[in-house]
Parts: C-alpha cells; sequence; structure tokens
C-alpha cells in the first residue's frame, strides 16, 4: 500500500528503466548478481471499487458534492446540539439520496467486475516446461510463450515469434482498437520464425530488449537478440512484429508470441484512459443556483438570530413567567449562546437547498437517455447500428451546442472510394468500361484484341499494384458478391483489404485494367499483366506517417534491377522531383481537386548497386536503434525518397452521404455554425464543401493559405477583417490551411478570431489531428465561451472529439476508435440534426425546468416556516411537522416533476425538425438565464406569502374549526399551508406540462391523492414507535371543518390564476417562436392541438371555450392526437419512434 501511494504521488515511480528486458520463457541468467524486474500481472482491471473499499471511497466522491456535504453537517449540527427539528428530518433524506447513488454505482461497477473475470478467466494456452500447458488469461506472465490459434485474440501484446507458415507471418484485424477491418501482416524474425514446434521453442535463447509501455497502438521500438550456436544475433523489432491485446488472428492457423506487456500495461488497457469530465452548462447553472439559494438560507438565518435577541432585549420577552431561565443558561456564555441559536436557525432552514436535485438529476439523464438508443428514426438499417450513448452527463448540452467542427472523410462522406481519374505523363485519362483511355477519346476496340498499354501507362500502374500495404483473403465463398468483376479474361475468386479505402480502390482499378496483384508470398510479390506474371522482390516498407504524407516500397526487379515506387500528397512529393511531366501534373492535381477527387502522386527511383547499399545500410542502422528511432528513421526515408522521376497522379472519388446538404442547413438555421476540419488539399475541400451546402455559390470566399511568417500571416488577417467589414455581403465563408493556421494561432489569436466570429462557415484544410483540438480549444476558451460540438470517424479525430464540450463518434469505416473517445455515436452525419434539434431541444427544456421546479418549490416550503417566527417570537418552533419534513422531496412532490422531465414536448419533433429555427429559443442557457432564475425565485416567495399570509387571514384565531368551539391550533395551522402548499405546487407543474400522458396524469393526481391518504393514515391511528405525536387526528379535524375546503381551494386559485393570465397575455402580446409553432403546429393536416383540427365546425360552445384554453396554453391531448392520426401508444413499451414519412401516421413509443 505505501509502494502504490508514493507511486501516485510521483515518488517511487514503478519503472526506473526507460526500457526493459524480457528473457523468453523466463529462462533468467544463471550468475547471482541478475535481479529480475517486477512486471504488472495479465489481469484487466475496468472496475472502480472493490469490495473493501466501496463504501469509504464512494462515500468520499458522494460527499464531494456541496449539496450533500452540506445536509451531513447539518445533520451532525441536529447531532451535537439542541435543535427545533429531529436528526431524522435532515439524515433519512441524505441516507435515500447516498444510498440510491451508491446503488446505482455500485451496480455499474457489479457489471464492469462481471465483464474483467469473464476476460481474466479466459483460456490460454503457454508453453512451459517443455509442454503446452492449458491456464486463464491472468495468469500469463511477462515473458510466457503463449499460442495463439486462428480467430482468437491475442491475451497480451506478444512479439511474434513463429507461425505455420515458413517465413513467420501471419495476417491479423484490429478491429477491436482500432476499427479498422483490414488485414494486416506482422512479420517474425527469420532466426525464430523457423521454432514451429513446443520443443523449438523450448530450447530457443533470446531476449527482447523493448521500451516502457506507452500508450500509442502504432509505436513500437525495440530489438531481439537470439543467441544461435553461441553467436549473438541482433534483429530490430517495430509495430509490425508486435501482436496488441484485443487484436484477432485471421487467415492463419497458429502463431507463437511472446508476452512482453500484460495486463494494464498492454497498449489496449492504457487507451482506456479516464477521459476528461464534462460538465454541461446546466450543472454549472445548477451550482451557482446552488450558492445563492444557500446565501438566502444564511441570511434568513443571520437575520432570524439577530431579531431574536432584538425581540428578547426587552425582559418580558426573554424570560416570562412561564419559561424561567435555570441557572446553567444564566450562566452560559453569550456568545456561544449565539453561535448555538444560529445553528439552529441554519437547520431549521436548511430545506431550501434541494438535496434530491442532484439524485433526480442523475435520474432523469441515466432514463432519459435510453430515447436516443431506441428512436429508430436514428438507426441505420444497412450497418444495423443504432445511435449510441456513452455518457448521459451530457445530454442538455445537445440543446445548446453553437459551432460544429466536422471531419470530412467518413463524416461527410461516404468513405468508399472509386477511381475516376489519373494523369500519366502528363497525360489525363479515364476509366471507361474497365479499360484506360485517354482523355477526349472513348473506347474502340473493333478487333477484339486486348488493349495494349504504353511504356509509361504500365509502369505507372505497376507502381500503383505494388506500392501499398493491400492483403489479400482467397476465404470467400463463391458468388457475385465476393468476387471481382472478370477484367480482361482474367477471373479470381480472391478479396482486397487495405488500411486505406484509397489504396483499395487504386488497386482494385488497376485490377480492371489489366495490372492484378495476386498477392505477397514471404518477400515476393506478384503481379499479372493481361495474364503475364512477373514476381518482385519485397526488399524494404518505408511506412506512411502523417508527417511526411507519403509511403514507399523498394523492389528488386525480375531483372535484378533496385526500384523504389512511392505515392502520397502532392506537397510531399512534389518538391522532391527532378524529373517527368511536374507543371502538367500539378495541373491535373489541381483539376481534379477542383472536381472533389482525393488526389495522390506517384512516383520512381532507380537506384545503382552504391546507392542501394548506402540506402539499405542507413536503413538498418536506424531500424535498430533504441534510441529516437522515429527521428533517426525519418531522416533516412528523407534521404532515400529524393531525386524521384515523376510518374503521374490519381483521381479517387469520396462520394457524400446522403442528406448531408440538408443537415448542413438545418443547422445553419438553427444558429449552429459548421466548421469542416480535413486533412485533403484545399481545392478537394472547397469542392466538397460547395456540394455538400457547407459554402454557398453567393458566398463570400476567403482565404488564408500558404502563409509564410508571422508578419505576412497578420497582414493577411488584417486585410480579412477590412474587407469583411467593407463588404456588403451578407455570408461570408473562410478557408485556412494547416500551415497557416499554426502562424495564425501563435501570435494572432485574437485577429484570427475576430475574422472566423465574422464568417458563416470556416474550412481547415491539410489539418493534422493536434491542430484539430487546438481549433477547438480557441472557440471553446474564447471570450463568448459557446458550446462546441466535435464529429468525426476516424483515430484523427479522437483529440478534437475528447476537446469538444460534446464529441460524437461516426460509426464509418475508419474504426471505432472515435466511437469508444466519444459522448455519443450515430451512424450517419444526418442524424446529427434529429440529435440536436429534436433530443437536445427536449432534453433541455426538460432538465431546465426540473432545475428551476425543484429551487421552486422549496422555496415555497421554507419560507413560510421563516415567516412563521415572526409569530413565535423567534423560538425556533417549526411550523410542519417532522414527518412532513421528510417526506416532502422524498415522496409528495418527487414523482411528477421527474415524469414531466422524461416525457415533455413543447412541440411535435416533426416540427421541431421542420422549423430548426425554434433551436434558437433555448440557445445560450436562455431558460436558465439569472432572469429567469430571479422570476422562478420570486414566483416561489409570492406563492410561499400567498400560504402563509392567506391561511392566516381566512383561518386565523377568530375562526373555530369545530362547532363545539375548539380553536385552531399551530400543528393545524401548519398542516393547513402544507396541504395548500403541496396541491399548488403539483398543479403549477401541471400548468407547466404540454404534453400529456397516462403516466403524467397518474403521478401527478396520484401524488396528491396519496397526500391526502398517508396524511390520513399518519394522523389517524396513534403508531407505538412515535416517541410523540403531534399530529394525532389534525389531519382529519382539519379535512372536517368546511371552511377549510374553502381556504383551500381560495388559496391555490389565487396563486395558479395570475399565472395562467400571464401566460395567456405572454402568448397573444409577445409570444416566442415555440409558442407560434404550438398555435400553428400542423403535419398532414394533422394538429397536436384539440384547437386546430380535433373538432368539427358544429362543436358546442363549452367544447370551443375548451379549446381556446388549450390553445392558449399550449397543450396537447395525445387522446386527441390519437383522434387525429397520431397513435400514443402505451408508455411502457421499450422503443421510442419518431416516423416522418408522409405516407405513415407519426408513431411514439416509450
Amino acid at each position: 500500500m505505501l509502494r502504490w501511494i508514493r507511486q501516485q504521488l510521483g515518488f517511487d515511480p514503478p519503472h526506473q528503466s526507460d526500457t526493459r528486458t524480457v528473457y523468453i520463457a523466463n529462462r533468467f541468467p544463471q550468475h547471482g548478481h541478475y535481479v529480475p524486474q517486477k512486471f504488472e500481472d495479465n489481469r484487466i482491471v475496468s472496475s472502480k471499487y472493490t469490495i473493501w473499499n466501496f463504501v469509504p471511497k464512494n462515500l468520499f466522491e458522494q460527499f464531494r458534492r456541496i449539496a450533500n456535504f452540506y445536509f451531513l453537517i447539518i445533520f451532525l449540527v441536529q447531532l451535537m446540539i439542541d435543535t427545533p427539528t429531529s436528526p431524522v428530518t435532515s439524515g433519512l433524506p441524505l441516507f435515500f439520496v447516498i444510498t440510491v447513488t451508491a446503488i446505482k454505482q455500485g451496480y455499474e461497477d457489479w457489471l464492469r467486475h462481471k465483464a474483467d473475470n469473464e476476460v481474466n478467466g479466459d483460456p490460454v494456452y503457454v508453453v512451459r516446461s517443455g509442454s503446452l500447458v492449458q491456464t486463464r488469461s491472468k495468469n500469463i506472465r511477462v515473458g510466457d510463450i503463449v499460442r495463439v490459434a486462428k480467430d482468437e485474440t491475442f491475451p497480451a501484446d506478444l512479439v511474434l515469434l513463429s507461425s505455420d507458415r515458413a517465413e513467420g507471418t501471419c495476417h491479423i484485424t484490429t478491429t477491436s482498437l482500432d476499427g479498422e477491418t483490414n488485414l494486416k501482416t506482422h512479420y517474425a524474425v527469420p532466426e525464430t520464425a523457423v521454432s514451429q514446434t513446443v520443443a523449438r521453442l523450448e530450447s530457443l535463447v533470446a531476449v527482447v530488449e523493448c521500451q516502457q509501455p506507452e500508450a500509442d497502438l502504432y509505436r513500437f521500438v525495440g530489438r531481439i537478440t537470439v543467441t544461435h550456436q553461441g553467436e549473438e544475433i541482433v534483429r530490430p523489432l517495430g509495430p509490425e512484429n508486435l501482436l496488441l491485446r484485443g487484436a484477432r488472428l485471421k487467415n492463419t492457423k497458429e502463431i507463437y508470441g511472446v508476452a512482453v506487456y500484460t495486463g494494464m500495461e498492454t497498449k489496449m488497457a492504457l487507451n482506456y484512459k479516464c477521459k476528461s469530465q464534462k460538465r454541461s452548462a446546466v450543472e454549472k447553472s445548477m451550482n451557482t443556483f446552488l450558492i445563492i439559494y444557500l446565501g438566502i438560507l444564511l441570511f434568513e438565518a443571520i437575520l432570524s438570530t439577530i431579531l431574536k435577541y432584538a425581540w428578547q432585549a426587552e425582559t418580558k420577552w426573554d424570560e416570562p413567567w412561564y419559561n424561567e431561565k435555570t441557572e446553567k443558561e444564566k450562566n452560559s456564555s453569550k456568545i456561544l449562546k449565539f453561535i448555538s441559536d444560529f445553528l439552529a436557525f441554519l437547520v431549521l432552514y436548511n430545506f431550501i437547498i434541494p438535496i434530491s436535485l442532484y439524485v433526480t438529476v442523475e435520474m432523469q439523464k441515466f432514463l432519459g437517455s435510453f430515447f436516443i438508443s431506441w428512436d429508430l428514426d436514428l438507426y441505420h438499417e444497412e450497418s444495423d447500428q443504432k445511435a449510441q450513448v456513452n455518457t448521459s452527463d451530457l445530454n442538455e448540452e445537445l440543446g445548446q451546442v453553437e459551432y460544429v467542427f466536422t471531419d470530412k472523410t467518413g463524416t461527410l462522406t461516404e468513405n468508399e472510394m472509386q477511381f475516376r481519374e489519373c494523369s500519366i505523363n502528363g497525360v489525363k485519362y479515364q476509366e471507361i468500361n474497365g479499360k484506360l483511355v485517354p482523355e477526349g477519346m472513348t473506347e474502340d476496340f473493333s478487333d477484339g484484341s486486348l488493349p495494349h498499354l504504353s511504356g509509361d501507362e504500365e509502369l505507372f500502374l505497376k507502381a500503383v499494384s505494388l506500392c501499398h500495404t493491400v492483403q489479400i483473403s482467397y476465404d470467400q465463398t463463391d458468388g457475385p458478391g465476393n468476387s471481382f468483376r472478370p477484367a480482361n479474361g482474367i477471373s479470381s475468386q480472391m478479396e482486397y483489404y487495405a488500411s486505406s479505402p484509397d489504396e483499395k480502390a487504386l488497386v482494385e482499378a488497376t485490377k480492371r485494367m489489366g495490372v492484378t496483384f495476386k498477392g505477397s508470398k514471404g518477400a515476393i510479390m506478384e503481379i499479372k499483366i493481361f495474364g503475364k506474371s512477373e514476381k518482385y522482390k519485397l526488399l524494404h516498407v518505408l511506412e506512411f506517417d502523417a508527417n511526411r504524407r507519403r509511403m514507399s516500397v523498394i523492389l528488386q526487379s525480375p531483372s535484378g534491377e533496385k526500384v523504389l515506387f512511392t505515392k502520397g500528397a502532392e506537397s510531399s512529393i512534389l518538391p522532391n522531383t527532378t524529373g517527368g511531366e511536374i507543371h502538367k501534373t500539378r495541373l491535373h492535381v489541381d483539376e481534379f481537386a477542383l472536381k472533389g477527387l482525393r488526389t495522390l502522386v506517384v512516383a520512381c527511383r532507380r537506384f545503382s548497386a552504391e546507392e542501394y547499399k548506402v540506402a539499405a545500410s542507413r536503413l538498418q542502422e536506424a531500424r535498430t536503434a533504441l534510441q529516437q528511432r522515429e527521428e533517426s528513421l525519418a531522416e533516412v526515408f528523407s534521404f532515400i525518397e529524393r531525386d524521384l522521376q515523376l510518374l503521374g497522379a490519381t483521381g479517387v472519388e469520396d462520394r457524400l452521404q446522403e442528406k448531408v446538404q440538408e443537415t448542413i442547413e438545418a443547422l445553419r438555421l438553427a444558429g449552429i455554425k459548421v466548421w469542416v476540419l480535413t486533412g485533403d488539399k484545399h481545392e478537394t475541400a472547397i469542392s466538397v464543401s460547395l456540394s455538400c451546402g457547407h459554402f454557398h455559390r453567393t458566398m463570400n470566399i476567403l482565404e488564408l493559405i500558404q502563409q509564410k511568417s508571422d508578419n505576412e500571416c497578420a497582414e493577411q488577417l488584417r486585410r480579412l477583417a477590412r474587407r469583411i467589414k467593407e463588404d456588403h455581403v451578407i455570408q461570408h465563408g473562410l478557408v485556412v490551411d494547416g500551415a497557416s493556421l499554426s502562424l495564425a494561432l501563435r501570435e494572432h489569436e485574437r485577429l484570427f478570431m475576430e475574422v472566423c466570429r465574422n464568417c458563416s462557415a470556416v474550412l481547415c484544410c491539410r489539418m493534422a489531428p493536434l491542430q484539430k483540438a487546438k481549433v477547438v480549444r480557441l472557440l471553446k476558451t474564447s471570450p463568448e465561451k459557446p458550446i462546441t460540438l466535435a464529429i468525426g470517424d476516424g483515430a484523427n479525430d479522437v483529440s478534437m472529439i475528447q476537446e469538444a464540450h460534446v464529441g460524437i463518434g461516426i460509426m464509418g469505416k475508419e474504426g471505432r476508435q472515435a466511437v469508444r473517445n466519444s459522448d455519443y455515436a450515430i451512424a450517419r452525419f444526418k442524424f446529427l440534426s434529429k440529435l440536436l434539434l429534436v433530443h437536445g431541444h427536449f432534453y433541455y427544456i426538460r432538465i431546465a425546468t426540473l432545475v428551476q421546479y425543484f429551487f421552486y418549490k422549496n422555496v415555497c416550503f421554507i419560507t413560510p416556516q421563516f415567516l412563521y417566527q415572526f409569530f413565535c417570537l423567534f423560538s425556533q418552533q417549526t411550523l410542519y411537522d417532522s414527518v412532513y419534513l421528510t417526506l416532502y422531496n422524498i415522496c409528495f412532490t418527487s414523482l411528477p416533476i421527474l415524469v414531466y422531465s422524461l416525457f415533455e414536448q413543447l412541440v411535435h419533433p416533426h416540427v421541431l425538425q421542420s422549423k430548426p429555427a425554434l433551436y434558437r429559443d433555448i440557445s445560450k442557457n436562455s431558460l436558465l438565464s439569472f432572469k429567469t432564475f430571479l422570476y422562478w425565485t420570486f414566483l416561489g416567495f409570492s406563492h410561499a406569502f400567498v400560504f402563509f399570509f392567506g391561511s392566516y387571514v381566512l383561518m386565523g384565531e377568530d375562526t373555530s374549526l369545530m362547532g363545539n368551539g375548539q380553536m385552531f391550533g399551530n400543528w393545524t395551522f401548519g398542516t393547513l399551508v402544507f396541504t395548500v402548499m403541496v396541491i399548488t405546487v403539483t398543479l403549477k407543474l401541471a400548468l407547466e406540462t404540454h404534453f400529456w400522458t397516462w403516466v403524467n396524469h397518474f403521478v401527478t393526481w396520484g401524488s396528491i391523492v396519496f397526500y391526502f391518504i398517508f396524511s390520513l393514515f399518519y394522523g389517524g391511528i396513534i403508531w407505538p414507535f412515535l416517541h410523540t405525536q403531534d399530529m394525532y387526528f389534525v389531519f382529519v379535524q382539519l379535512l372536517s371543518s368546511g371552511s377549510a375546503w374553502f381556504a383551500i381551494i381560495i388559496i391555490v386559485i389565487s396563486c395558479l390564476f395570475p399565472d395562467v393570465i400571464k401566460k395567456i397575455f405572454y402568448r397573444q402580446v409577445q409570444p416566442t417562436n415555440t409558442q407560434k409553432a404550438q398555435l400553428t403546429e400542423m403535419y398532414q393536416g394533422i394538429s397536436c392541438m384539440d384547437s386546430v383540427c380535433c373538432f368539427s365546425d358544429g362543436e358546442t360552445a363549452c367544447a370551443a371555450v375548451g379549446r381556446v384554453v388549450d390553445r392558449v396554453m399550449g397543450r396537447c391531448d395525445p387522446s386527441c392526437v390519437s383522434r387525429c392520426g397520431i397513435s400514443l401508444n402505451s408508455l411502457c413499451c421499450r422503443r421510442i419512434s419518431y416516423k416522418l414519412e408522409h405516407d405513415e401516421a407519426a408513431v411514439v413509443d416509450v
């Protein structure tokens, strides 16, 4: 425990060295000086608690909340000093809240424990003592040799030793890690690849030296030293040698690997880091309101204490004849007495802080999040994917978004690439019926002979079909869906898999054109050119990285020549070319980009024997370096990828997703600004922005690109700012590239933000992943503090998704990493419209009303208690019985607001989608503004005054309760005030409810009925376990008085009638857009309100009056909606659906 504490404080790091040494099969050196390193076991722990620390750890976390901690202090004060109320009044609600929250969190953690146990208990096979032994996954140790069979997942991070293939290769998929479904090839070093049996592995003497664990999935630096016949052979290890936990073995019978990272040190576990806690604007407002109410509480307590001592300044009130002080009281300290009285008043008024607010909000968020998952409009049938909620804490934030930052590829587009055009040696070509045809010509082979490729064309297609990391699977069954179209008489049953959709599209295109990639066997890559086979030896792969933006292969041709083929972005290839049609190719690349095509430039370099020898030597030296390997490799790659001969360029189309343009336009009408952040070149990005409606043709497009210095960037920003002011154009669009953005963010953030704020749409191209996050952070931290949303589909979007207030992952083809790190996940970009405009709208108005209503009803609750002190000489006498104090928030008023916060709909979902401008009504946290907060607070105080003084005036001391002349007592008076209060606050919520379901009716009227039934039982029976029973027969006597019933009715009407008048007045004189939509809401001639369509012309006068009342209140009656063709089925069904097609009725099932 001490060591763990020291590690957490940073005094005792778990790893003292930058590297770890792993002895394969745990064959440690025999000399006595060796001390084995200590490594983690292979247990995966995703749970938060254990059976031993659950209670203290959970209590500590819960009492970090200010309201819980406050009530704990109040409860302790009640235990320590003589207070006017029982400790139960604070302790029971606190216990209820803490218990409910603990049960919820404990259940969630139990599910995590259950999942962990399943993973840790999986059977695995390891080599021990010369035989293959079955054990559990949790028992694997660093250094164990593990056997994994086909279609099994790797139980730890393994360095591949051998496979069933002689060359020591295997294929894997990393879908569960980064979502990529392509097959990846991994390699064993030649010295261990021959050890394919347990006996050979048992005799293997080798040591792995590698870096300590890190989260980067794509980085691994190490080396393996194999001792063979007394000679030590050192080989480099990289990501291509490491099999990650969670990946799956495919197309390979079995492999053997040595565990180098286990348990929570595996890369998969390190990537399950805790995301930074995001807090919604509503939660921040709620905390602010709590602090204000705490100030009100302190003010009331201090004022009451001062008035008590001011009142007692007179001797007759300080020590009346019926309450003489004891000798101890006379000699007690006045300061301690003052503090004691202050604490007593604090306890008396403490219920003005709503303790059950937190637990109700948590339940609302948790239960409400299911509506997103159940919404069939957010279900994508083709991929069988429904919306996913990863956190329910930000539901209401969906209704406050002001900026949307979106990726382009895979988010706005399908990420399904189709080859369209290419440029070869300065000539543009198109694919027509599987044949490569120069621009301006049509396919015409009348003699039926096979088309002929020129030397340049053939070399270009060879480069494209060989420079890639595509893998082939032959496991497909026969059928049109699993085979490619025969090209030029060549038929093949195979499937290409690639890490990049671009690569797959290009290899498929060359196959159709007659140059077919047949696969790799070891280091041999085979292609067929119109049926003629050619084999190339793969010597080196220069892997793609985001900084170089290119990848290369070095091959040995059948003639023995060493040649390098490279492809990548034109900005990374063209500066390194020395030959070929550079100018024409550059023009063609720009033309392809203007058409919205994704472009790649292809080049080659031929090596002399001496040049290749130098290049291979430097590559080997860089790859075996343990320190600064990436920097060394980057330097060597730059040395090799120079003096290139330009071959041509390709243009691949990535078509837009369905309804992208409509979605972006809806967001713009909702007042949401859309920024597109992409890595594409700016011509391609602009073309796609125009086609998807992000940029309009009439929009004034401003550019901040290719800036070379800070001064140049600043001057361009000033020019753009002046142009925006001078141009009388309603909308401006801004295009900025990554390099210029870096300059702008370095010293000119304020000027850059000024330009951006005046632009309706911003397009950032050539963006690195971290730059995306920087842009989001820049907007988040600007003076306006806007709410931001980031949406993307790939691993490169994770940083901005985590940075934004709300992160949304697209379940696309680039993997699940964005989905795992997001707050919400949807299958298509078009679903964003309903997620924000409908669900966001509903969640926000529900929780905003919930928060305001909670403070309102607690002000109503405790203010009469404060007023009562003026009539009892501030003696701290309580107005309500302690049972009523305890159950007010727990039972009598809790369910109606919870149900309201789950089902309330101001307008129909279809109207919210068809009128996006309604989203503006709730923007900038308008329903929780300080003005609205003051209104609800003032309403609570005014209603409380009516409750107290109305009861006092109508049922004062001159009015007898019963025919025998018995007078009102203080408990009867307090019960009358409490009864009026429960009825009024419940009916107040009923006035706020626009969408009535049977559940609303049940809990609203049921809460009032429950209060009456409970009071009758509580006061009508002598309970033997109660120490005192002041309420015995009080409630029965109260209800037996006609004057009491009259007072209840008059006071309730007096409180609520002004609210009704106010609503009618504002709806007629100054209606909001939402209220206008309620009045005009129609769908296929169907209205949500009785007043529009549900009555015939011959309706009665009473029906007409009811229709007008419903209209001015904006209320929706489900029964009438049903008559109009909208079915509101039972709310206990486990789904919700809003089908909006014009030929179907709108269905709402919950």
